[in-house]
C-alpha cells in the first residue's frame, strides 16, 4: 500500500471511527480543538463541538457530534452544524456502523395521529414512499425525524418555489396547492385519507421505522433483500466502472462454458444423456450440486451449494447455500418448486407435548409465522426462507432477538421495556423446555410452506390447514398481477 493510499484512508475514515476515537481521546486526556459542551444524551454520551469551516461564506462555523444508540436499531452519528456569519443551519444523521450485508424495506400502516409521530432514520441511501398520497421521496441526506416530519420537509421545499412557479406555470402552481392540501389534511387526519401505508427502502441496510412492542402484526414490518447490482454502485460498495468490467468478464465466462457444455454433450445408443462439464445431470437428485456465481455483496467469483429434497406428503424443495472467500458474505436459503397455487395457505398447530418440537417446519420466505400465547410475530421476510424443526426456528428466533436487539439496546431500556423484554425470553425458554402448551400459525400466501404431519397419511388432530384468497396487495408484492398462476 503506498503512502498516498495511507494518508487517504487516515484522512477519511468512517464518521462512526472518528466520533468514536475523538471520545476516546478526550476521556484520556482531550483532542486539540474538540471542546465538550457538558451536554449528554440519556445514555451519558458526550455531545462535542468541532470548529469547522462553512461551505457556504467560507468563514468557520461549529459542528457539534453525538454518538448515540437508538433503541431497537444500532449506533448512528447526529450531527448539526451553525455558522454565526452567514447564520447557515444544517442537521443530518449517518450510520456508525457498516453496511448490513443485505438491504432492509420497512413498512408502517398510518391509521392516527400517534403514527405521525414514529421515529426514523433516514440514512443518505434511503427512499421514502407514501402509496395513497403518490409520493415517493428520493435519496438524500440523512436524518433523524418523524413521519410528520418527513411530510413537512417535503411541503416546504414545495412551498419555497411557488411564487416562482406561478408567473411561469399557474395550471401547475394550483395542482400543487391541491396536493400540499390533500398532504396537510391527511397529516391532521382528515377523513377518507386513513389509513395511510408508508415504505422506507435501504439497499444499504441502515434504516429504521420505530416499532412499538405488542402492536397488531399488519401495522408494522421489515423484510431484507439481497442489493441488486445498480443498488451496491448506490451504496458505494462498488463503482460504476467495476459494475461495467465485472459484467463484461461474466459475459465473456458464460459465453466460454456455453461452448465448453456444447462440447461436452454426448448421445448413447440406449438413450439420450447430458453430460455437464462438473456432474451427471441424472445424479442431481442424489448429489449436492457446486455452481460458481457471482457475489451478491461484492460481485466477486463465489461458490453456491444446491440439494434437492423431497418432503415427504408436501413437495420438493431446494436447499442452498452461498459463501464468498472474498468479502465472507454468507446465506443459506430453502426454494420450494413449482408453480405457484391460486390460493395461500394458514396452517395451525396445537402443540401441548414436547414432543411436537421435533416436528419438521418449511417456513419459506413469504411466510409470516405468529405465536399468541408467546407474543411473538415473525413477519413475511424476516429470517428468510427455512427448513428445520420447530425447536430450531425457536431457538435461531430467541438467539437472534437476544444478539441483534437485546445485548446491543438493554442498557438503554427503561425499566418496564426490559422487563418485558425479560418475561418474553422467559416464556420462550419455558416453550423450548416444553413446560407451556402454545399455538404456532403459519399464513403463507404462495402455499410454501409445511409442518409436518406426524400421523400422516391420516390427519393430524392438532393440525388445521386452510386455504385462503390472496389480497391484491398479495399479488402485487409477489408479482402476480396481470399474471395466469393456473
Amino acid at each position: 500500500m503506498s503512502k498516498d493510499s495511507e494518508k487517504s484512508e487516515e484522512l477519511f475514515k468512517p464518521v462512526g471511527e472518528a466520533a468514536e476515537e475523538v471520545s476516546n481521546a478526550q476521556q484520556q486526556g482531550g483532542v486539540d480543538g474538540v471542546v465538550i459542551t457538558g451536554a449528554e444524551d440519556a445514555m451519558g454520551h458526550p455531545v462535542q463541538e468541532i470548529e469547522s469551516l462553512c461551505m457556504n461564506c467560507g468563514e468557520n462555523g461549529t459542528t457539534r457530534l453525538l454518538l448515540t444508540s437508538i433503541p431497537y436499531f444500532k449506533e448512528v452519528v447526529l450531527m448539526s452544524f451553525e455558522c454565526p456569519h452567514c447564520n447557515l443551519k444544517n442537521s443530518e444523521i449517518q450510520p456508525a456502523s457498516q453496511i448490513e450485508e443485505k438491504g432492509s424495506k420497512y413498512l408502517l400502516k398510518i391509521e392516527n395521529k400517534d403514527d405521525f409521530n414514529r421515529q426514523i432514520v433516514k440514512s443518505e441511501s434511503a427512499s421514502c414512499k407514501f402509496v395513497e398520497l403518490d409520493i415517493e421521496i428520493p435519496p438524500k441526506k440523512g436524518q433523524l425525524t418523524t413521519v410528520e416530519g418527513l411530510l413537512e420537509e417535503m411541503i416546504e421545499d414545495l412551498e419555497a418555489d411557488q411564487e416562482a412557479r406561478k408567473s411561469v406555470d399557474e395550471e401547475l402552481w394550483k395542482k400543487i396547492n391541491e396536493f400540499i392540501k390533500k398532504v396537510r389534511d391527511a397529516i391532521a387526519c382528515e377523513e377518507g385519507l386513513l389509513p395511510m401505508t408508508f415504505i422506507l427502502d435501504d439497499p444499504a441496510g441502515n434504516s429504521w421505522i420505530e416499532f412499538v412492542p405488542g402492536e397488531p402484526q399488519h401495522k408494522w414490518s421489515h423484510t431484507q433483500y439481497i442489493r441488486n447490482d445498480d443498488q451496491n454502485v448506490q451504496v458505494g460498495i462498488i463503482t460504476r466502472d467495476q459494475l461495467e468490467q465485472r459484467r463484461q468478464e461474466q459475459l465473456a465466462e458464460l459465453s466460454n462454458r456455453e461452448r465448453n457444455q456444447s462440447q461436452s454433450v454426448k448421445v448413447g445408443s440406449a438413450a439420450n444423456q447430458f453430460l455437464s462439464d462438473a456432474t451427471d445431470i441424472e445424479n442431481y437428485s442424489n448429489e449436492v450440486q457446486t455452481f460458481r456465481t457471482a457475489c451478491p455483496s461484492c460481485l466477486q467469483e463465489c461458490e453456491t451449494h444446491m440439494k434437492p429434497v423431497d418432503i415427504p406428503h408436501f413437495k420438493e424443495v431446494i436447499i442452498m447455500a452461498t459463501t464468498c472467500d472474498n468479502c465472507g458474505y454468507k446465506s443459506n436459503e430453502v426454494k420450494t418448486g413449482g408453480a405457484i397455487p391460486e390460493k395461500g395457505k394458514k396452517i395451525t398447530l396445537y402443540c401441548d407435548d414436547s414432543a411436537d418440537l421435533s416436528r419438521d417446519i418449511l417456513k419459506s420466505e413469504s411466510c409470516a409465522l405468529s405465536i399468541p400465547e408467546l407474543n411473538l410475530d415473525i413477519h413475511e421476510g424476516t429470517l428468510g426462507g427455512r427448513f428445520t424443526t420447530l425447536e430450531g426456528l425457536l431457538e435461531q428466533v430467541s438467539e437472534e432477538l437476544r444478539s441483534r436487539v437485546f445485548s446491543q439496546t438493554s442498557d438503554s431500556m427503561n425499566e418496564e421495556t426490559k422487563q418485558r423484554w425479560e418475561s418474553f425470553f422467559g416464556k420462550l425458554k419455558e416453550a423450548l423446555e416444553g413446560k407451556v402448551k402454545f399455538t404456532v400459525i403459519m399464513t403463507d400466501p404462495t402455499a410454501g410452506s409445511y409442518i409436518q404431519n406426524v400421523y400422516a397419511p391420516d390427519p393430524d388432530p392438532n393440525m388445521k390447514i386452510e386455504e385462503f384468497e390472496r389480497s391484491a396487495e398479495q399479488n402485487d408484492d409477489l408479482g402476480l398481477t396481470g399474471m395466469d398462476v393456473n
